[in-house]
């Protein structure tokens, strides 16, 4: 991981390129960031750094979380998080992360935790079907139905789909381009959805997928044989016979 930062999502909107093709974006308020605490291979095991987002009044935060804070030096901070960064090493505590961090064509990935929906039911929450409506179906058209089999092994499996609590479950959408970044308002405009309500907390990392470049030589075959006519001139010649 090279890049990371805390941020609030805004919410959604979208805006035109250069040709006046409209994009979906969302909007999130990345940063300004704190670094509040160091962890090194010497002392820790590993390298990494804790971030620190929001500001919160002092009485808003325990006695452990305020001086924790105040160790290092910093403003009370709301929201703390540690990223595992490659140049952790060369960051120091007070340092300041900002949306710039990141630039215009790059692929993020984007935590949150999803919007909560309740209790539902197995349609809703599972994607199920519902039985038909004629021929004596009773009063289960939404139920979950059969859920294991006879004697063997009399019970229902762990993880067997049905109704429950939906939502407010940690989400990773991965490979989204960074449409715009606006510096003086520490605002990043991502291509498409990401997970949580408006105003919800949301972890931005570099993605961990590894995007190919698009162009001529990204379908070319490597068998010779299988190339085109105008890739391979035997194959043309021996069409022309």
């Amino acid at each position: 991981m090279q890049k990371a930062i805390i941020g609030k999502k805004v919410g959604m909107t979208q805006i035109f390129d250069e040709s006046g093709k409209v994009i979906p974006v969302t909007v999130i308020e990345a940063g300004p960031c704190v670094v509040t605490q160091k962890k090194t291979i010497e002392k820790d095991g590993y390298s990494a750094v804790q971030l620190g987002f929001g500001d919160v009044k002092e009485s808003k935060l325990s006695k452990p979380e305020l001086g924790h804070l105040k160790k290092a030096e910093v403003a009370p901070k709301k929201h703390l998080k540690e990223f595992r960064l490659e140049k952790a090493e060369e960051m120091n505590v007070g340092d300041e992360v900002k949306a710039s961090v990141f630039t215009l064509g790059e692929r993020v990935d984007v935590t949150g935790i999803s919007k909560g929906h309740g209790y539902e039911g197995p349609i809703k929450r599972c994607g199920g079907h519902r039985t038909p409506m004629t021929h004596g179906g009773g009063p289960v058209h939404r139920q979950a139905g059969s859920m294991g089999s006879t004697s063997s092994p009399s019970r229902i499996f762990k993880g067997h789909n049905g109704a429950g609590q939906m939502g407010v479950e940690q989400v990773t959408i991965e490979n989204l381009e960074v449409v715009k970044v606006d510096d003086e308002l520490n605002l990043i405009a991502l291509r498409g959805a990401i997970p949580g309500a408006k105003g919800s907390i949301v972890y931005l990392k570099n993605t961990v997928k590894n995007v190919k470049a698009k162009g001529a030589a990204a379908n070319a075959s490597i068998n010779p044989q299988k190339a085109s006519a105008r890739m391979n001139p035997q194959k043309a010649s021996a069409r022309n016979r």
